[in-house]
């Protein structure tokens, strides 16, 4: 199973020796030495823009800088503001190193980019990065509408912008999956608190609906992109936390574990209960890839489970289309079993900004570097960088793109959906309408179309994003890695455990959690939540 958590990653950067290029590019915030702008905000001199590019290594896929949609972007911005686009590739499995490596050199493109917020809060640190408040201001009013303060938000460091964040337009993280013919074939309701949920699930074991040998009424697997709990003990967690013990305690990735939080030995009992009663995959702990549980759910043993919102409608690893291929008949829905004491149904969600778009201080084209991200925040622009040509690539159907097959291979073969290593401004479809943006996700999953729309919406309910930091977790940066690998190796030992045994062992693992790295990223959290309120 896949989960698609915001990462946190460990980050050890290149040594930034910015020292010889910064003293040169001092003056160079808004425009290359001896460059005019006209008053339509073209300038006279021709200038050469360089954008980050991923290379993501997909077979067949065209040249990055000298394709169907390179060739777009220079026959409309690039005669527009008499310029020339240059892509510049960055492999996307190594895209910090490779970056870091480039911002040491003075050599980043002027465009560049991540997904990792650490990464931009050093090169802040280390006075790597342009300053854009006033040149957003100059010439990013398109730009700045269209992400508002509530995305620009996560781009500011120190009170001041030092990235343009990406917009990410679905927010969705994970779901919980039944069997709707099991419960049909039992007479048994939709489960909609962890009780109800316990009860469905050893009626599944004691009357094995589905015939099957090896029946797991909860299919579950520790992975170490984020090993945790999903959205079970957001049932246990207090609904009264006040605000600081929810942006100091609460977990900052979604699918991350946090001992700390109140209710979280709830939850781990529960998940131990259910394991001694036989409710769980056997070798949950062992499944580190997710793969045994695809393999489990696909051949029909698989009574309930957690994984991404649209995870089962996706073709890879097309877990829905090889079960019902396998079990005629057999039927999937999201439910909302994790009810809390509020009787809410909370789902940590996904912050609302993508990538974090970075203009390196070096750069000679800061102001023209706003003007392609302004230029590319038109309805316009994002609908063709996303989709194509009309009446080629696509048709509109009620007013929703639906594609025509032609940009899966040669020269406008897109490497990633929606085209986002060149729409870098939207993390997933944009139709500058939320209903036709569910409609427009919906078409991409043919034969799911109403299952897809229905999981977006059960995935959506009480949804919040955690608390946002201006200020990254250091600490957290440092001890990320070693941190989900020992929860990993906490959570399988609490699950398997005697539940006589289950409450000391859980103080005693997370005293040692605490003494490997886990003290300091709370008391990190703890000291970043009181700098940012002025307390």
């Amino acid at each position: 199973m896949k989960t698609k958590a915001k990462r946190s990653i460990s980050v050890s950067l290149v040594a930034l020796t910015f020292a010889s290029t910064l003293a040169a590019c001092q003056s160079n915030s808004n425009s290359s030495s001896g460059t005019q702008n006209d008053t339509a905000g073209t300038t006279k001199e021709h200038r050469t823009l360089t954008v980050e590019v991923f290379d993501r290594g997909k077979p067949g896929q065209p040249d990055l800088n000298n394709n169907f949609w390179t060739k777009y972007i220079n026959d409309n911005f690039g005669k527009q503001f008499n310029a020339t686009v240059n892509f510049v590739s960055v492999p996307r499995a190594q895209e910090v190193d490779k970056l870091n490596v480039l911002m040491a050199a003075g050599q980043a493109p002027d465009i560049s980019y991540t997904y990792t917020q650490g990464v931009v809060y050093n090169y802040v640190q280390q006075g790597g990065l342009a300053e854009l408040d006033s040149v957003l201001k100059q010439y990013g009013t398109t730009l700045t509408k269209y992400l508002g303060d509530d995305v620009l938000k996560y781009g500011k460091f120190n009170g001041k912008q030092y990235s343009v964040p990406g917009k990410r337009t679905v927010l969705a993280g994970s779901n919980t999956f039944i069997r709707k013919d099991w419960l049909d074939k039992l007479g048994l309701p939709v489960p909609t608190t962890p009780e109800q949920f316990y009860n469905t699930m050893v009626a599944f074991k004691e009357k094995n609906p589905g015939n099957v040998s090896g029946v797991i009424p909860y299919g579950y697997s520790l992975q170490p992109s984020g090993p945790g709990l999903g959205y079970i003990p957001e049932a246990f967690k207090p609904s009264n936390l006040t605000e600081e013990q929810f942006a100091t305690l609460q977990p900052q990735a979604i699918w991350s574990t946090n001992w700390n939080m109140p209710g979280f030995d709830k939850a781990v009992q529960y998940m131990n209960k259910m394991f001694n009663a036989g409710l769980i995959s056997p070798n949950f702990a062992t499944d580190k890839d997710g793969k045994l549980l695809d393999a489990d759910i696909s051949n029909g043993k698989v009574g309930a489970f957690q994984t991404n919102w649209d995870g089962p409608y996706r073709t890879a690893p097309g877990t829905y289309a090889n079960l019902t291929k396998n079990v005629p008949g057999a039927q999937l829905i999201p439910i909302d079993p994790w009810q809390n004491d509020a009787g809410k149904h909370p789902k940590n969600v996904y912050s609302p900004n993508g990538m974090y778009i970075i203009i390196p201080k070096t750069s000679k084209n800061v102001d023209l570097a706003i003007q392609y991200l302004n230029w590319m925040a038109d309805p316009k622009v994002t609908l063709f960088l996303q989709n194509g040509q009309e009446g080629v690539d696509y048709n509109l159907v009620n007013g929703v793109p639906k594609q025509t097959g032609t940009t899966n291979s040669g020269d406008k073969m897109m490497t990633v959906a929606n085209n986002l290593d060149y729409d870098i401004l939207s993390n997933g479809i944009e139709l500058g309408d939320q209903q036709k943006n569910t409609a427009a996700i919906s078409a991409g999953y043919p034969g799911y179309e109403k299952d897809v729309e229905n999981a977006l919406k059960v995935g959506m309910v009480d949804n919040y994003t955690t608390y946002f930091y201006s200020i990254p977790n250091a600490a957290d940066a440092k001890s990320n890695t070693e941190l989900k690998n020992l929860s990993a190796q906490m959570l399988a030992k609490l699950i398997v455990a005697k539940p006589a045994e289950v409450d000391s062992l859980y103080k005693s693992l997370v005293q040692q959690y605490m003494g490997q790295g886990g003290q300091a990223v709370q008391d990190e959290y703890v000291k970043n939540y009181k700098t940012q309120n002025g307390k």
